[in-house]
């Protein structure tokens, strides 16, 4: 019977490789179909040379692992094998330490600054810096279905806390839902105590006087919609839908433990990112502590700070602590910043800051701008 392997390599294949595939090839060769040696040796052909030179010298006796038992066999292979990535339950539990904000939405890339202008992750943003959580992302794409599954799978994958925003209206463009499905398998269900809360919360449009939810009209489809949920069926729904604000009726979806799915409207996105306050304060490493910011106003150009901000910012890496600059242009007056989570800490740099960049500490940024006509000043 054949043995299929397939192997990725890059160049020179690693000892480790070489030697798995070498025990592979004693163990198996009488019934390894060899036609699978020759796509190995087309990848990379100094290694079938010392492939082969391995295997001649592991014809020589070898204990017998083939009548090796399971368990002691899996104990050899597991140091090899990657461990295994976390469940949707894992996600949804485990401690969070960075974020990330995906912005779904022709209209904000279309340039419609009139009607669409992307204030949810300005928001997003302050809200995590409150609650201590690194924003690591914040994407803008568009309403396309493989842009999205694409950056869902990759944020899920590598942040701890995700939200999308936008795209789940009722009309055929509003593809967030579907999208998001299909990015991990799910199928979409009309989510029962979404459609009872909508039928109780949400008010009739002007427009329509005569809406019925008992009757089958394009209309109810239409808002049905937007209570079709990406639903896995082999986990708690309870985890998978929650309403934040219990004045709306607008639910947000949890996708594979850590995708949360709200709308773009800013009024709902802001309220609904609020409510889910107490549901994320367990889960942080210091909760309600934050992060802290410093900022220090100074009269010279970036230029003349750059030396020493530069020795700054190594000394005070190893305390959590980033140190910022901020041209202000137009303006009389950058602004030099401290950020980390210890305060004690910041206050302490404050004055060898303020001495070395001819500055002062400033509560809001520009409090003591004067503005300067005409050119740019240099930095």
């Amino acid at each position: 019977m054949p043995l299929y392997l397939l192997f990725a390599v890059s160049g020179p294949a690693p000892p480790t490789l070489q030697l798995i595939i070498g025990i592979t090839y004693h163990l198996y060769k009488p019934s390894t179909n060899l036609n699978l040696i020759a796509i190995i040796y087309r990848v990379h052909p100094p290694m079938f040379s010392r492939f082969s030179q391995l295997t001649r010298h592991l014809s020589r006796p070898l204990p017998n692992y083939a009548h090796t038992s399971a368990a002691a066999t899996a104990s050899r292979v597991r140091p090899l094998m990657a461990s295994a990535a976390p469940t949707p339950d894992d996600r949804n539990s485990r401690a969070i330490h960075t974020a990330a904000c995906l912005i779904i939405g022709d209209e904000v890339l279309g340039g419609k600054a009139s009607l669409t202008v992307d204030t949810n992750s300005a928001y997003m943003a302050k809200f995590c810096f409150k609650l201590g959580m690194s924003l690591k992302r914040i994407e803008v794409i568009s309403d396309d279905e493989g842009e999205i599954i694409e950056a869902v799978r990759r944020m899920s994958e590598n942040y701890d806390f995700v939200v999308t925003s936008g795209g789940i209206g009722p009309t055929h463009d509003d593809i967030t839902y579907q999208s998001i499905a299909k990015a991990f398998g799910l199928p979409l269900k009309l989510h029962e105590e979404s459609y009872e809360r909508m039928k109780r919360l949400a008010k009739p449009h002007p427009q329509q006087p005569h809406f019925s939810w008992d009757e089958d009209t394009p209309a109810r489809k239409a808002k049905l919609r937007m209570i079709e949920l990406p639903t896995d069926e082999s986990r708690d729904l309870s985890k998978q839908v929650l309403f934040p604000d219990e004045e709306l009726w607008v639910p947000v979806a949890c996708v594979n433990g850590n995708v949360h799915i709200l709308p773009g409207v800013p009024r709902l996105f802001e309220k609904l990112i609020d409510g889910m306050k107490p549901l994320l304060l367990p889960r942080l490493e210091d909760p309600e502590k934050g992060i802290h910011r410093i900022m220090i106003s100074t009269p010279l150009p970036e230029s003349a700070v750059a030396p020493y901000l530069t020795e700054l910012a190594e000394k005070v890496e190893p305390k959590g602590v980033k140190v910022g600059s901020y041209p202000r242009w137009g303006r009389s007056r950058n602004t030099v910043t401290l950020v980390g989570r210890d305060p004690e800490f910041l206050e302490s740099l404050v004055a060898e800051v303020e001495k070395n960049v001819d500055g002062r500490r400033i509560m809001v940024e520009g409090e003591d701008d004067v503005e300067i006509q005409g050119a740019i000043p240099s930095q």
